[in-house]
């Protein structure tokens, strides 16, 4: 497997990076993953967006990164991953340099490494559907800086996946939030309902593109909180992310989700994604 670090495409077993780098030393660094289908990389301008604001909201040095989707594309050929679906892992760090809470100084260089993988479509989820369980926000509050920063996250993802459960919903004051690795979208009564944008919440690429479909297949879209106690009276759940697509919710704890299927406005919106993508 060919990585990337820093303007060079090495085999990704002989990429080292320093451990003075402030991404390992304080998660000081930014990430996005992008997904390519048939060696076209989906939606990278809005990746490429959210990077740059990252940057600027970390006060990175450099905060445009016009190089992304040349190395990502790159990436997916030298790793011959043209052939199907692929996932592309882009890191960029404030740098190397001794370990302090002030920032290094001016001319240290960012470090950007990159990966490619292919993807494998999990099974059953997206035709049967998948479980969640409810859990306590307790990540920090700027989660609509994609950060590196991901403990709470995998602390919370690993209870979910020790009940048998797909995906953690994460609730702060009341109110849903999104997922340990996806964003939440509700239905009800033929709406989709998602979380206003906050700091508490990633603006998701792919949720992006579910609000634009929803008004090109005329289905209502409203952006509003979404109060755990509503949660078992909704009518459809879907997480939505890069590396899940659109994933329906059919139980939630011990309890159906609506009728306990994939509900009729998932499925549209589930086709209609997969005809965007070309992966019908």
């Amino acid at each position: 497997m060919i990585g990337y670090l820093n303007g060079d495409y090495l085999p990704l077993d002989e990429i080292g990076l320093s451990p003075l780098d402030r991404g390992w030393l304080f998660a000081d660094a930014l990430y996005e993953v992008v997904r390519s289908y048939s060696g076209r990389l989906f939606e990278v301008e809005r990746h490429v967006s959210r990077l740059e604001y990252g940057a600027r909201e970390l006060r990175f040095r450099e905060t445009t990164f016009p190089w992304f989707a040349d190395v990502a594309g790159e990436l997916v050929t030298r790793n011959a991953l043209t052939d199907g679906e692929a996932l592309v892992y882009v890191q960029v760090s404030r740098g190397a340099a001794p370990r302090s809470h002030r920032f290094p100084s001016p001319d240290t260089p960012p470090t950007v490494f990159a990966y490619a993988h292919r993807y494998e479509r999990p099974p059953d989820i997206h035709d049967s559907g998948a479980s969640a369980i409810i859990l306590p926000d307790t990540r920090w509050a700027r989660c609509d800086i994609k950060s590196v920063s991901l403990l709470a996250n995998t602390l919370a993802h690993e209870s979910a996946r020790e009940q048998g459960a797909y995906e953690a919903i994460l609730v702060r004051d009341g109110m849903v939030t999104e997922g340990t690795r996806s964003s939440i979208l509700v239905v009800v009564e033929g709406t989709v309902v998602g979380p206003p944008r906050s700091s508490y919440i990633l603006d998701g690429v792919t949720r992006q593109v579910v609000r634009e479909m929803c008004a090109d297949l005329s289905i209502p879209y409203s952006a509003r909180e979404i109060p755990e106690r509503s949660l078992g009276g909704v009518d459809e759940i879907m997480v939505t992310g890069t590396a899940s697509d659109i994933v329906p919710i059919t139980r939630l704890g011990d309890r159906d989700v609506g009728s306990g299927a994939p509900g009729p406005i998932t499925r549209a919106l589930q086709e209609e994604f997969a005809r965007r993508t070309g992966s019908e």
